[in-house]
């Protein structure tokens, strides 16, 4: 039997800083760059050589070369490791600093004072998170004095951070097997898949086929989010290259403008997203899913849901793209926020799941069609949260804004979807005419309309010939747009109206994309149904 690691004490707990952790982390990512672009060197190295060398000597420099960036491609997902797990540890500061306070703060109530010096330890000097090493493979040295000063790695953390050291050694990389599940596989089998190899043959993996590995359902998030990382500099070049192909066109006719404004708007959605996955910033965002082909899909997780308590996966709605990507990830996390602040003490993850084609136009968010295509990929996403997280299985929400309820709604109807409980805010309709057909725990259906929502505008779709006809008046259309049922939308019964059969929370007067404002109690009634209070 191990040895018990050190007590942390009242006074080091409640002095550590968090953000020291995730910044170290950050930094050691950062290397991930580094050793892409040293990697790029040696491959022109070997062009120039090729051009004015041949022979066996030639044969052998060449092949030094490729092994020399091979090696330094396998390192950057340990950069990127390196970074996960810190971060992760500067989470459970976090929360267990909020546990602290919430414990003082009880205890102070009854009368009972806490004193501050209790396991107190002086800290050592200069002690402070591990620094980024000078050298590749020299890996950082905890502070002294460990068993006084407890606020590093521990537990899990200590553990994987000595398996990538150990790692870096012989074997760091090792060829799987054959076998590769197909992209459309049920999550199960594809986390037996991978629970089945060898971590040498996991980040060979993650190196040598990053798109297998980024996109399966299935696959652990920190592998998933490893795998994307390594992409990201391919797929900028893929929309450099598109851009530049646009540009060259002449003469330029309006189709070739918009879709140059298209691919512009998708490079700065890129660069956005990339600067909050390379940010400081708390909770750590994982990037399990890009694909740039068309306008873009980006599904990214803040905070790892493999270890969260809580897991809130938000489906965004009408024109929805890769161009603002960072704006729909803010939404979930001012959800992710205000959780915290409800429950500061509780991990939770919160994703943004832009994993389908959303409509651009209103005569395309009129009809089902691009919810019924996008069922079966959020159907297996979920299922995949559930196959890889890490302990006892996680409270999962999905959220649905605008057209994004209906994509959960039809998922849910046609595929089923492993939550606990969905939300629909700004909902034109999910798809069915009751709760019940959605499959949730009675009472985990939840639903909100603001009172000043466009959405109250939509009717069924066999009222839409009846609109277009009286629309030839001013009058005429507004009388269209209000004819029918006031509970009936687009696509079925309002989620939020008493006749659906589910629960509701407040919104106050803050139009259809207002939902996420800091003072709609909106807000809170997403938080709590995440959070399951």
């Amino acid at each position: 039997m191990s040895a018990p690691g050190p007590v942390v004490g009242y006074a080091q707990l409640s002095t550590v800083d968090p953000a020291a952790w995730r910044a170290t982390g950050s930094t050691w990512a950062s290397l991930a760059g580094v050793a892409e672009r040293r990697a790029g060197e040696l491959t022109d190295s070997g062009t120039a050589l090729r051009t004015g060398w041949s022979g066996s000597a030639a044969g052998s420099a060449g092949a030094r070369l490729t092994g020399l960036r091979e090696e330094l491609a396998a390192l950057v997902p340990a950069a990127i490791e390196t970074d996960q797990v810190l971060a992760e540890f500067a989470a459970r500061l976090v929360a267990a600093r909020a546990r602290l306070t919430a414990a003082v703060t009880l205890a102070a109530t009854t009368g009972v004072l806490i004193d501050r010096r209790v396991a107190y330890a002086p800290i050592p000097p200069g002690c402070r998170p591990p620094a980024p090493p000078r050298r590749w493979l020299r890996w950082p040295r905890p502070c002294g004095r460990p068993s006084t000063w407890p606020p590093r790695p521990t537990g899990r953390a200590t553990k994987r951070l000595a398996r990538l050291t150990e790692a870096a050694g012989a074997g760091w990389t090792a060829r799987p097997p054959s076998y590769r599940p197909p992209p459309n596989a049920e999550p199960g089998a594809v986390r037996r898949w991978w629970a089945g190899l060898t971590p040498a043959e996991r980040r060979w993996l993650v190196v040598h086929e990053p798109e297998l590995t980024g996109r399966l359902d299935g696959v652990p998030a920190e592998a998933r989010d490893q795998a994307n990382r390594l992409l990201l500099t391919a797929r900028r070049a893929t929309l450099v290259q598109r851009w530049e192909q646009l540009l060259a066109r002449v003469p330029r006719g309006p189709l070739e403008a918009a879709g140059l404004r298209g691919v512009e708007a998708a490079l700065s959605g890129l660069d956005g997203l990339v600067a909050r996955l390379e940010s400081t910033q708390q909770p750590r965002a994982y990037l399990l899913g890009l694909d740039v082909g068309g306008e873009g899909r980006a599904v990214v997780a803040l905070g790892n849901p493999d270890r969260a308590t809580d897991v809130l996966t938000y489906v965004p709605g009408m024109t929805a793209g890769l161009d603002d990507a960072t704006g729909e990830l803010g939404r979930a996390e001012r959800v992710l926020a205000r959780g915290a602040e409800l429950a500061p003490e509780t991990q939770t993850s919160a994703v943004l799941w832009l994993g389908y084609d959303a409509p651009d136009f209103l005569h395309e968010a009129a009809w089902d069609g691009q919810a019924r295509a996008a069922g079966e990929a959020l159907h297996r996403f979920q299922d995949g949260l559930r196959a890889t997280h890490d302990g006892p299985p996680a409270r999962q929400t999905v959220l649905g804004h605008s057209y994004g309820s209906l994509v959960v709604g039809t998922a849910a109807r046609d595929h089923g979807l492993a939550a606990d409980a969905l939300v629909f805010v700004g909902s034109p309709g999910v798809g069915v005419a009751h709760a019940a057909e959605l499959g949730m725990p009675t009472g985990q259906v939840w639903a909100s309309t603001a009172p000043d929502d466009v959405i109250r505008l939509t009717r069924p779709p066999d009222e839409l010939a009846l609109r277009a006809a009286l629309s030839a008046s001013p009058v005429g259309m507004i009388a269209g747009w209000l004819t029918g049922p006031g509970d009936e939308r687009w696509f079925g019964r309002d989620p939020a109206e008493p006749g659906f059969g589910g629960r509701t929370f407040p919104s106050g007067r803050y139009g259809h994309t207002g939902y996420w404002h800091p003072d709609n109690p909106a807000l809170d009634g997403m938080a709590r149904v995440m959070l399951g209070r």
